[in-house]
């Protein structure tokens, strides 16, 4: 192993900002990351020559092969809560060995970024290490081509491997051999193969375990699981040994739904503290607790995944939606805690998604989450003016989507109309009206398309029927929910003129309105016992949710049934230690409140279950919100040796190009891509500058290559060492080559957008939108 020369260079490297955080019931350290280690000669250092393109390589692409271009090209670290598993491979590198225990605990949490990233730094510090292929090949389940070609590497460096690891690595190579074979019967394998596994090699424990996995798994892709007792007795072996293993993540999936989630409780309450460094395993503990109607528990499970994953974030410096099932776990997080009342920190976290740096075109699972999870927050607890506050801000902007366009639309109407602005009011319904209009006509061309479409294919008379049939079905959605949504806001517009009278018809109409916000509409028409029985379905269907408990006790209380409605607030009180009393459904209980003579805030505090497991400070954990990071400083040379740096763009955005030379054709496109949105980009108050690998004298071949004869419209300076590559991770730590970064960054000097890959980002009036969006967001909003 290398000597590290400077603790200022690891610093650069990963930017660790680490203080361990140690829970003392746990003894678990719950810090990201605890020790930097680089890889192969210990990466490229600052005293080491320039990296050098290989002539045959596209610049930024692997010398390896496809394969190992994507995914994580940055070193990886030792983590301390990976997971507590022994798997030891055939290595004389005892750092190898490391990483590789670290990889195998990151794929039991499907960490599959990570476990990568340790298993590339295997490879990268004992190259020989069949082992370390094997792992790359397991961290891409969700990717069989890059899984197949992994694990080919596998088999052919086998031949220094143990029997045990042979046969592990068999296994798999059988399952990617051949693709185009049937699907389930090579899963059908792969379970014979891991018992084969277990059968010659009973005490490897990661045998049982990623056995019960793919047992599980299999059940994903339509094959049955005979008895979820026999596998789960499986992996009691596993935990009669080993009782922190991760495995209780498999036993939480296994359980999941079907009424079995009480038999996950054991699990859930070990599944966090098993690996507590993996977010996703504390967002699995929420899965069991959500679907058993313990939304306190489950919301508890779920913020620690996303300070967990906001922590990580902040340390290894990516993007959020590079994790796969980030925008998953806090779309659950925001329904659990509107469940139970935290309505301020349901919309917070809902605004956050919305904030997100998106990766592309179309890459924004958590920005449309949060739109969705923000508007139904807002109407569900009635918050009719802080809704209309946002119509014209980046949160509610129209959507794309033609169904989430009609829910956003009907929102506003029914907003209006309660706060008796009819003019606006009128204005969503005229929307809505062109909505459905858009649907209808549209679904007719659909249908002549297609009816063309099959009559130049000579089709049947029936076939050319079936086409322009199927055509229009998916219409037929669009169509109904438009035309439910407008008989909604009608239904409002006439509750606001007082017309009721026209009220009933339009609310059999509107299919669309949650049951609790129906019984008030009757209420409002008299029928006092359809409003209460209306309310009380809406309250059983899910008795641990705060609002339709609500809303029953207020019902029961304007209809004179005090003691139905003191019971009942007796209900929702037990359930009260997080709700926020502010929101109108809580005002409207005042009056029984005063009649129990309890003081204005009525909450009862909050206990922990018995069955949780021992948990640690939530706050340790991380930051509640997804925070940009500090963009690293640099001062580099222009063409003509005069230093340029980030500190001259201070208090404006700047966007930084890092590209691969006068000799990469791809970055000259790019850069050519760039120069005549340049002035967009200036009259959005954004500047660009390009940081190249050439020499400053090279830089001129860049300015050769410019479509303009003016030459490119922004500065471009020299980063000959590398290290502002480095610095910005825009660099492969195992190849020793730099990568094509880029990275928008705003007049405090917080990175807000980056892409780092093997090839350039293309897409700059994609871009151009987007920093402007992520800009219009002030830092702490």
């Amino acid at each position: 192993m290398c000597k590290i020369s400077s603790r200022a260079r690891l610093s650069a490297l990963f930017s660790l900002k680490v203080s361990t955080l140690v829970n003392p019931l746990l003894h678990l350290p719950l810090s990201i990351a605890c020790s930097l280690v680089l890889l192969g000669r210990c990466g490229a250092l600052a005293e080491d020559p320039p990296a050098k393109a290989d002539d045959k390589l596209i610049p930024g692409h692997s010398s390896n092969g496809e394969a190992f271009n994507e995914g994580p090209r940055q070193a990886a670290v030792l983590m301390e809560g990976t997971g507590n598993v022994s798997f030891p491979v055939t290595t004389g590198n005892d750092l190898a060995q490391k990483f590789f225990t670290q990889g195998v605990g990151q794929l039991h949490g499907f960490w599959y970024l990570e476990a990568e990233r340790s298993f590339r730094q295997v490879a990268a510090l004992d190259a020989e290490c069949a082992m370390a292929y094997w792992g790359m090949a397991m961290a891409n389940i969700n990717n069989p081509k890059r899984a197949a070609d992994f694990i080919k590497l596998a088999v052919a460096k086998k031949g220094k491997a143990s029997r045990r690891e042979q046969v592990w690595i068999d296994a798999y190579a059988k399952f990617y051999a051949n693709t185009s074979q049937d699907e389930n019967a090579r899963r059908s394998a792969l379970v014979r193969s891991l018992e084969e596994l277990n059968y010659e090699f009973p005490d490897d424990l990661e045998a049982k375990a990623f056995l019960v996995f793919q047992i599980w798994d299999n059940k994903q892709h339509g094959l049955s699981i005979p008895s979820r007792l026999a596998v789960d007795a499986l992996a009691q072996q596993v935990l009669a040994v080993n009782p922190m293993h991760p495995i209780h993540h498999y036993l939480i999936h296994l359980w999941n739904g079907a009424d079995g989630d009480k038999r996950a409780i054991a699990a859930a309450a070990h599944c966090g503290q098993a690996a507590p460094a993996i977010a996703h395993m504390w967002h699995m503990s929420g899965h069991t607790f959500s679907n058993l109607h313990r939304y306190a528990d489950a919301a508890w499970q779920q913020e620690a995944s996303a300070r967990v994953d906001h922590a990580y974030m902040a340390t290894a410096r990516i993007m959020p939606e590079q994790i796969h099932n980030y925008a998953h776990n806090n779309d659950w997080l925001v329904k659990n805690l509107t469940y139970i009342g935290r309505v301020h920190d349901a919309i917070d976290l809902a605004r956050n998604l919305i904030e997100l740096p998106r990766l592309g075109p179309n890459q924004g699972n958590a920005y449309e989450m949060g739109r969705e999870r923000l508007l139904s927050t807002l109407v569900t607890y009635e918050l009719w003016d802080d809704l209309i506050a946002l119509r014209d801000t980046m949160y509610l902007t129209p959507a794309e989507n033609p169904v989430n366009e009609t829910r956003r639309l009907t929102a506003f109407g029914v907003a209006y109309f309660k706060r008796g602005d009819s003019t606006h009011g009128e204005e969503a319904l005229a929307a809505l009206q062109a909505v459905l209009k858009k649907a209808r006509d549209e679904r007719f061309g659909a249908a002549d398309a297609a009816e063309a479409k099959a009559q130049t294919e000579k089709k049947s008379d029936d076939q050319i029927a079936r086409a322009m049939a199927d055509a229009m079905r998916g219409f037929a959605y669009r169509i109904s929910t438009a035309e439910a949504a407008i008989a909604e806001v009608q239904m409002y517009r006439a509750l606001s003129d007082g017309k009721l009278d026209d009220v009933k018809p339009l609310l059999d109409k509107a299919r669309d309105v949650p049951v609790e916000r129906k019984a008030r509409i009757l209420f409002a028409l008299g029928d006092e016992a359809g409003a209460v029985k209306m309310a009380r379905e809406a309250s059983d269907a899910d008795p641990a949710q705060v609002q339709p408990l609500a809303n029953l006790a207020n019902l029961l209380w304007q209809t004179k049934k005090p003691d139905a409605a003191r019971e009942t607030f007796e209900k929702l009180r037990k359930l009260s230690a997080a709700i926020d009393l502010d929101m109108p459904i809580f005002d409207r209980l005042a009056p029984i409140v005063a009649d129990l003579k309890l003081p204005a805030d009525w909450r009862v505090p909050a206990t922990v279950a018995s069955d949780v497991g021992v948990r640690p400070d939530i706050k340790t954990l991380g930051p509640f919100r997804w925070h940009p990071y500090p963009a690293p400083s640099w001062s580099l040379p222009d063409q003509h040796g005069q230093p340029q740096s980030l500190a001259d763009y201070h208090g404006r955005p700047v966007l930084v190009v890092f590209y691969l030379g006068s000799g990469c054709s791809r970055c000259i496109e790019q850069l050519n891509v760039l120069a005549p949105l340049a002035q967009d980009f200036t009259a959005a108050g954004i500047s660009i500058v390009a940081v190249s690998r050439d020499s400053p004298d090279g830089l001129q071949r860049t300015f050769e290559q410019a479509k303009d004869t003016k030459g490119f419209p922004f500065p471009i300076v020299s980063d000959i060492s590398l290290d502002a590559f480095k610095a910005y991770r825009a660099f492969d730590d195992f190849e020793h080559t730099p990568l094509h970064g880029l990275f928008l960054i705003d007049g405090s000097g917080q990175v807000r957008w980056q892409n780092i890959s093997y090839q350039p980002f293309a897409d700059a009036q994609w871009l151009l939108g987007e920093a402007k969006r992520l800009l219009s967001v002030p830092l702490g909003s």
